[in-house]
């Protein structure tokens, strides 16, 4: 009889689509009346468009953001019905007919783009308010013609996760004055972060991201949101090991005492970033244990001495991401933001959904 898939697996993640959706009710609830969306780029920033995307779905989230077209055709085989789905990289050229196809709303970001997209359904006008990414130019707006009929009207925040940062406040004004100049067109300056900055922010409607899946959008101050992950490597070998016991490639780490090393089946090839590398750590019967030596392609060795001995055998497991070490935590470890370490992780992981929609 095959073995269950769990049990051969080297890692487990635990996602909480209940804990998402939970998360998308806070803040829908902070914007009201503005309307909330939900941004599901890069496959839910690592955690599975297609349940994460359902989920929201039947809570009542009507708008999705992706960033390619290939991300909004696979989204649209998961959401056949009325949701709104916008592509934010907008229409590459000889593109447009599969957005008409697959009823994806493009974010019009150039004078290129426009012209691809016209005499089609409104797109989304994008304009760059400060950050000099994507969007049209303060002088390319001044361009289009007001006649132009828009879906909507949307900006990016540069420094939103920094609410003393000066741009924020220049950002939201270029923002209202061209809002005003397109009256009408419904408006969307603010992502995660931008939420916290308050009510002149929300416009119609907010397109939240990392928040979703545990980021804290206020870096700094207590988390609103909830921990929705829990990453569990499993241990393939304990080990006894003198004082001076160099680990892993390059030596890099010598044991300072005697002490006990555990193998765990995770590595880089999982998205666990080699920067983690005598620098991370697990946790064990809830103490918490360093991560010792470099990241390799699957393993990675975490110094157990303090753990109970009893609890440290092969086939048991370390905890990675938990409620009380989630990603920003975690991110905060290898010297990186919550984001990539969101986004890095791995295929290689058995995934269990947890609140899965009736």
């Amino acid at each position: 009889m095959p073995s269950d898939p769990a049990s051969r697996a080297g890692a487990i993640l635990e996602i909480d689509l209940a804990g998402i959706v939970a998360n998308w009710r806070l803040l829908a609830e902070k914007v009201a009346p503005a309307e909330c969306a939900a941004v599901v780029k890069a496959d839910a920033y690592g955690l599975g468009v297609a349940p994460v995307a359902r989920a929201l779905a039947a809570a009542g989230c009507r708008r999705f953001f992706v960033a390619t077209l290939d991300e909004g055709i696979a989204l649209r085989a998961v959401l056949p019905g009325r949701q709104e789905i916008a592509v934010l990289n907008g229409p590459l050229p000889g593109t447009a007919g599969e957005f008409a196809a697959h009823r994806l709303v493009p974010v019009l970001n150039d004078r290129g783009q426009i012209e691809e997209w016209a005499e089609r359904p409104p797109g989304i006008l994008h304009i760059d308010t400060g950050m000099a990414r994507l969007g049209l130019t303060p002088g390319e707006l001044e361009d289009r013609p007001e006649r132009i009929c828009w879906h909507a009207l949307i900006s990016h925040l540069a420094c939103a996760d920094a609410p003393e940062h000066p741009l924020n406040s220049e950002q939201r004004q270029r923002f209202a004055a061209a809002h005003e100049r397109l009256r009408g067109v419904p408006a969307s300056l603010a992502a995660s972060s931008g939420i916290f900055l308050g009510s002149g922010f929300h416009f119609n409607f907010v397109r939240p991201g990392a928040a979703l899946y545990g980021v804290n959008p206020q870096p700094g101050n207590p988390n609103p949101m909830r921990q929705v992950l829990r990453l569990k490597g499993r241990i393939l070998q304990v080990r006894d090991v003198d004082r001076g016991q160099p680990v892993g490639y390059g030596a890099t780490h010598a044991m300072p005492a005697p002490g006990r090393l555990a193998t765990v089946a995770i590595g880089y090839a999982d998205g666990w970033l080699r920067a983690f590398g005598n620098r991370g750590s697990g946790r064990l019967g809830g103490v918490r244990v360093p991560l010792v030596g470099r990241v390799s392609m699957d393993l990675i060795v975490f110094d157990i001495s303090a753990a109970d001995p009893a609890l440290a055998r092969p086939g048991a497991f370390i905890d990675l991401l938990d409620e009380e070490h989630g990603v920003d935590a975690a991110a905060a470890d290898a010297g990186t933001i919550g984001y990539e370490v969101l986004t890095a992780l791995g295929r290689r992981y058995h995934r269990l959904y947890r609140g899965l929609p009736g």
